[in-house]
């Protein structure tokens, strides 16, 4: 299962984000990365110095393209131009596939550049898997959703977040990408078990997993990207691992970002959890794994 069609039937092992402040590190020592993701964003440009390094990087690693301005949940028209730039860029990186948000952030034009949970309904499946289902057949490549942190909720939803999300993957005929930082988080704010949304994501489509550090507060909990990732984020990791096999797994440190060689020996954590993972094809019924690792997780 690790290597499916929603990830371009690649096998890969652990990679980091490619960040500014590690380029000099990354070009002049050529550390052993299993690969790269990138913010597509930040490249989608005509020229200059970060395609620059961009080319140099492919020149020695695979990179994979990790998107944060799609908004496949909102209602209005996908910008043209965006996409066009977008596969002019995955034909360059030669990314095996291009992930991006399950989310909205954009009205009659104007963008909110933050990543707005969706009311969980019926409707909201239907046009957002028409837009994902639009923008794969248009770049060519196999497309994984990510599922985002959330601090509020919509009276209006029909189904929990798992459920959501495996109608919309299924209606778009897509892979995912679970981020099990987020969902960590969105349980502490919303009060839903996290083992119960890890046991229920549709496991044969997941392409990719996030792991991430998080920041509480009092009365909430923020992902927040600046720290090491906590143990109960390693222990759903290792949950999800146990469900879908060794598949290709990111940490994402955007703030307060240490070095180099810091970053990298907090991504290769995830090791210890994939080359122990028992087969994903596991005979115990649903309910019983979930009885078997209830306890593991706690905040």
């Amino acid at each position: 299962m690790p290597a499916n069609r929603f990830n371009g039937f690649t096998d890969y092992g652990v990679g980091i984000g490619l960040r500014v402040p590690h380029y000099g590190h990354i070009l002049s020592k050529k550390p052993v990365v299993d690969w790269f993701e990138i913010i597509s964003e930040n490249y989608m440009i005509d020229g200059g110095q970060p395609l620059k390094v961009l080319d140099q990087i492919l020149d020695q690693y695979q990179v994979v393209q990790h998107g944060v301005s799609m908004y496949f949940g909102s209602a209005q028209p996908l910008d043209r131009e965006h996409l066009k730039r977008l596969k002019q860029l995955t034909r360059r990186t030669r990314t095996p596939w291009l992930s991006d948000h399950l989310c909205w952030g954009s009205v009659d034009g104007r963008y909110t550049h933050d990543l707005l949970p969706l009311p969980y309904t019926f409707e909201a499946v239907r046009t957002t898997a028409a837009r994902v289902r639009e923008v794969q057949d248009y770049l060519e490549i196999p497309i994984a959703v990510e599922n985002v942190s959330s601090y509020a909720e919509f009276h209006e939803s029909q189904m929990t977040e798992w459920e959501f999300l495996n109608e919309v993957v299924h209606g778009a005929d897509c892979g995912i990408l679970l981020d099990v930082n987020n969902i960590y988080v969105s349980s502490q704010n919303h009060g839903f078990d996290p083992l119960e949304y890890v046991n229920n994501v549709a496991a044969d489509r997941v392409a990719q997993i996030h792991v991430a550090g998080h920041s509480k507060f009092e009365k909430y909990t923020l992902d927040t990207h600046d720290h090491p990732v906590l143990d109960p984020v390693w222990r759903l990791y290792a949950r999800a691992i146990e469900r879908v096999g060794p598949t290709a797994t990111l940490l994402e440190w955007d703030d307060n970002i240490p070095t180099f060689d810091e970053v990298h020996s907090e991504a290769l954590k995830a090791n210890r959890y994939r080359s122990s993972a028992p087969s994903p094809t596991s005979t115990l019924h649903p309910d019983q794994r979930n009885a078997a690792h209830k306890d593991e997780v706690r905040a």
